[in-house]
């Protein structure tokens, strides 16, 4: 997570949809030292994929209405014709106007990656590291395991090499920040 650039105070605002229970967040966000924005899972994956595309901004009506808008521009849509004829009249909506996110620096997690940096995602890591690759001036990956060129199946390739500019192996402890069980 963030917690070891926490400590170091080298982060100064954080765009998220979720912070977790970190004391250290919590101490810096409550004393002002630390800029919080929130936006809806949804919204923050589309600012990050529309800032790798290079669209600076789009409309979505995810937030209208709600402290989340709050100064920020808003605009109100006829849905088009054939989508009323469907769906019924449902008249105007009102739609905020989110900008693109686009990093100087990327940390992506992949399980493999080969010697042109080509990436291999497991699970839920493919969720938000790939789309994170590809709106970031630097992209930093770090794998489970380095293999050799052609090990990786072009069709397995999740990001490729050429979004990628360093790769490092690392083998640390997967920590858990708050176990949750269910009782048996």
């Amino acid at each position: 997570g963030l917690g070891l650039l926490l400590q170091t105070r080298q982060i100064r605002k954080m765009i998220s949809s979720y912070v977790g229970e970190n004391a250290i967040f919590e101490k810096q966000f409550l004393d002002g030292d630390l800029e919080v924005e929130f936006n809806p899972q949804g919204t923050l994956a589309e600012r990050i994929r529309a800032g790798g595309a290079g669209i600076p901004a789009f409309y979505t009506a995810s937030g209208a209405g709600t402290v989340i808008a709050e100064g920020k521009p808003t605009a109100t849509f006829r849905p088009p014709l054939a989508s009323a004829r469907i769906h019924g009249d449902v008249g105007a909506r009102e739609y905020v106007q989110e900008t693109s996110l686009y990093a100087d620096l990327a940390l992506v997690k992949a399980h493999r990656a080969d010697p042109f940096g080509n990436l291999q995602y497991r699970m839920t890591a493919r969720n938000f590291n790939p789309v994170m690759a590809t709106a970031a001036a630097f992209v930093v990956a770090e794998v489970d395991a380095l293999v050799e060129l052609g090990d990786i199946d072009p069709d397995d390739v999740h990001t490729p090499g050429s979004y990628v500019d360093r790769v490092v192996r690392t083998s640390s402890e997967k920590r858990i920040e708050q176990r949750t069980t269910r009782p048996s």
